[in-house]
């Protein structure tokens, strides 16, 4: 069989059904092609005066079955990168296009981004196409376009990034409980796979499905260290990970685990609580962006309902009287335009501000910076 034939089956591409190529072994594959690439040829290094001890001569090969060689070995090497680029990027989200875009909340820009302009450009294209040009200067459309477009890239985002955050709070909320009970069952003498089973009964919340995995693959005869470290990686969160490397390495120079569950549990707790101390304390500013864009909002209705409108008919009034001096005639549309954009740009950027200073990531702001610009949108749309 040649180089051609092997690797044809590795990757699945000969008559008899295999399991796909692992990325690790992906990667070893490609360092063994490099490595018989750049190898130089050994020739049997012999003497006049020594005898050839081996008898044997390595045979010279021939220039076309070097030819050959290397067209094979051109040919294993695209289909490996082939592979690779099939396994990450843009092929990956070709391949998996539902799991590339929820597996993070921000891949959903992927397609929001995209459909956001497809949105702004044909309304303004329709706009422009029935109205003139002049529908820019003369009227809200365009605006009204420009809003859900923003609209359709921030929301689902929000959306998902909230329900996010609210899958990890509720998981790193219930690891200290977790970690306590299981450094008690293994105190009382239980094995860790015992332990595991007996606590995978108990109700953990959202935590309580990755227990039972866990208990799975021990039971399957996974070893605790290498299925500590999957349960780790199923929970995603930071708190999961530094937890689950402190009992692992505790657990491999052969610590009492209990006392190191007893000091993850501790560890999780302190820093939960952290959390909720300084996401108390940070609330009150939250609502006071909040409050300040409404004291906003109302203070420019105020001003457009009896100062403007008055100086507008006013205006007007002179104007028509022949009256000089007054400042010629108000233009109301334009007044209210400017407000419209000065109270839709407050609103989203003071919940990207409300966002960080809240819960430290102006991502998290994003579902305040909706609604805020969704609410002004509709003030100056019906009521002003």
């Amino acid at each position: 069989m040649g180089f051609k034939d092997f690797f044809d089956n590795l990757l699945n591409k000969g008559r008899h059904t295999k399991e796909p190529v692992k990325p690790s072994e992906l990667s070893s594959m490609e360092a063994e092609l490099a490595e018989i690439a750049t190898k130089p040829e050994q020739e049997p290094q012999t003497s006049g005066n020594l005898p050839n001890r081996g008898g044997l001569a390595r045979k010279q090969m021939k220039p076309s079955e070097i030819s050959s060689m290397e067209a094979e070995f051109a040919e294993i090497t695209a289909k490996l990168e082939k592979e690779r680029q099939a396994r990450a990027g843009f092929g990956r989200f070709m391949k998996h296009p539902f799991q590339v875009l929820f597996e993070k909340p921000e891949n959903i820009l992927i397609i929001c981004i995209p459909l956001g302009l497809l949105f702004f450009i044909g309304g303004f294209i329709y706009l422009v196409r029935s109205s003139g040009i002049s529908v820019l200067f003369n009227s809200t459309s365009v605006d009204d376009f420009a809003v859900f477009a923003v609209l359709i890239c921030v929301v689902p985002l929000a959306f998902l990034d909230f329900k996010e955050q609210w899958r990890i709070k509720n998981l790193e909320n219930a690891l200290p409980n977790f970690f306590r009970d299981l450094a008690g069952m293994n105190d009382s003498g239980m094995t860790l796979p015992n332990a595991i089973h007996h606590v995978a009964t108990a109700d953990y919340g959202t935590l309580t499905p990755h227990i039972h995995k866990l208990d799975n693959e021990m039971s399957w005869g996974v070893g605790f260290v290498e299925a500590l470290y999957r349960f780790g990686k199923g929970l995603g969160t930071n708190l999961s990970d530094r937890s689950v490397d402190l009992i692992a390495k505790a657990s491999r120079a052969g610590g009492d685990v209990s006392e190191v569950l007893r000091a993850a549990a501790k560890d999780t707790f302190e820093v939960v609580n952290l959390r909720q101390e300084r996401n108390n304390q940070m609330i009150i500013y939250v609502i006071i962006v909040l409050v300040a864009f409404g004291v906003f909002l109302f203070v420019i209705a105020i001003l457009v309902a009896s100062f403007l409108t008055t100086m507008a008919t006013a205006g007007a009034t002179a104007t028509a009287s022949g009256a000089r001096g007054f400042g010629g005639i108000l233009d109301l549309f334009l007044y209210k335009r400017i407000f419209a954009h000065a109270a839709m740009l407050q609103g989203f950027f003071s919940g990207l501000v409300a966002g960080q200073m809240g819960e430290g990531r102006f991502v998290g702001g994003l579902k305040y910076s909706a609604i805020m610009l969704l609410l002004a949108w509709v003030t100056f749309h019906f009521f002003i």
